[in-house]
């Protein structure tokens, strides 16, 4: 149980809203008069859009387990086509809220796709992605790989794709490779693993939108249900992408995850819970409820195995990820399953509350803006405040503060579970498959670091 989190109080069974003594615990902890008789959201029915990935979960749980009807709220939840549907959605108020990547809230602040402000004050996730390749490919790779009892040693590191990827170029064939969309975690990954061992995954500019000058492989945007079809078809060699697609390629016996993001880079956060700005401004005590709902699903996720088996029952359903309830419990439960039998143990491969998770650090906004930067979706060197600024318009740890006292304040929750003196960086993290450490206040410092990608002015 050490890995687990022991969480305080049950789920409730039935719908609630806050009334008495927890009522006003509730209003004097979010900044309420504490006279207040009842907190009540201004919205009380929601619509919710999310993609069908595992990390999908915790707005899943937050339903299932009545956790947003305790606050009052009345959520559907709604799978979408595709990452630029649910974001547009949301742009247009046709989503009150989604489950989106990391990177989609900060892209639309800084025009890149789309102009909007979306915010987030929930992070819903810690690692998550593979980066998986075809049989063949991997077949060359293993001939490039150090073994130990007879399995090749982990991480693997993108030097040993690099020979393959020169055996395609030697014979003037392209090397193609799949991520889920262009502000995506997956696509900062991908060519950060890729760029670790020398392999250039290309730059974006305004005549090329697709990412692939100066490119060695060519990456570009799969929907995450369609990657195991694409690449079994040859249109593409490998990708990278989000559970359950990675372990569904090892089920079908067409392909082999080689190294996961925690690998990567270790307990990086993943998806947030993303919302228009003026929404948050107009529905304020309705943010605070949702997030406190959302928080309560992560403690619970990370609250035992037997949580996790019972959350990969409930994400088979044909109504959320729909896929293999066994496929999905290979990765939601301490394990990865690499090649078909090299199943290893990776307690921390999905992480929904432990190590802080849900909380919206400033300096996870940050990385992602330096590989918008170093990828050149970002066209021009910005200051290093400036870095800082976006952070602060995109992340909102006030208000996920104030979801964290109303739990502590009403006994679901403990003070020592939430970073709450945290000025909102995490301090530098070195824990990266290249060693290179990254100190979210010296983002261009940072840059600088890199042989391949863009840096300066």
């Amino acid at each position: 149980m050490s890995k687990w989190l022991r969480v305080s109080g049950g789920p409730a069974g039935r719908r609630k809203f806050l009334s008495g003594l927890s009522a006003l615990a509730g209003a004097t902890a979010i900044g309420l008069p504490a006279h207040a008789q009842k907190v009540r959201p201004e919205k009380e029915a929601l619509k919710f859009g999310f993609i069908k990935l595992t990390d999908c979960v915790p707005l899943v749980i937050a339903y299932e387990k009545k956790f947003f009807e305790d606050e009052g709220l009345f959520v559907t939840l709604e799978a979408q086509a595709n990452w630029k549907v649910l974001l547009d959605r949301v742009i247009d108020g046709q989503l009150d809220g989604a489950h989106m990547l990391a990177g989609q809230p900060l892209g639309a602040t800084v025009g890149i796709g789309t102009k909007a402000a979306v915010v987030t004050a929930f992070s819903m996730d810690l690692n998550g992605n593979a980066i998986t390749v075809s049989n063949d490919v991997w077949k060359e790779m293993k001939k490039h790989l150090p073994v130990k009892d007879g399995k090749p040693v982990h991480p693997i590191k993108a030097d040993a794709l690099k020979k393959v990827v020169d055996k395609f170029k030697a014979e003037g064939k392209p090397f193609k490779m799949g991520m889920v969309f262009p502000v995506s975690t997956h696509n900062y990954e991908l060519r950060y693993w890729l760029a670790s061992g020398g392999i250039h995954p290309g730059y974006y500019s305004a005549r090329d939108v697709n990412g692939q000058t100066d490119a060695d492989v060519l990456i570009s945007v799969t929907p995450p249900p369609q990657m195991p079809a694409t690449m079994e078809s040859g249109t593409i060699q490998g990708y990278c992408v989000g559970e359950p697609w990675n372990q569904q390629a090892v089920a079908k016996g067409i392909g082999v995850p080689v190294i996961t993001d925690y690998q990567i880079w270790k307990n990086n956060p993943e998806k947030v819970f993303g919302v228009n700005k003026s929404w948050a401004d107009k529905y304020p005590l309705t943010h605070v409820a949702v997030v406190k709902a959302l928080i309560r699903a992560g403690m619970w996720l990370d609250a035992s195995p037997a949580n996790r088996r019972e959350a990969a029952k409930i994400l088979s359903r044909p109504n959320y990820v729909g896929a293999d309830e066994q496929v999905i419990v290979n990765s939601m439960t301490g394990t990865f399953e690499y090649e078909k039998g090299d199943k290893r143990p990776q307690p921390d491969f999905n992480v929904f509350f432990r190590h802080f998770a849900t909380y919206p650090f400033y300096s996870d906004a940050i990385w992602y803006l330096t590989q918008m930067r170093r990828w050149g979706q970002l066209p021009a060197g910005k200051s290093d405040a400036w870095y800082a600024d976006v952070a602060k318009q995109v992340y909102l740890p006030d208000v996920y503060i104030k979801a964290a006292k109303a739990l502590i304040a009403q006994g679901k929750a403990r003070e020592a579970d939430f970073p709450m003196k945290s000025d909102g960086y995490r301090g530098p993290q070195s824990e990266f498959i290249d060693g290179i450490t990254f100190d979210a206040k010296k983002p261009n410092e940072y840059l600088g670091k890199f042989k391949i990608g863009l840096k300066g002015a």
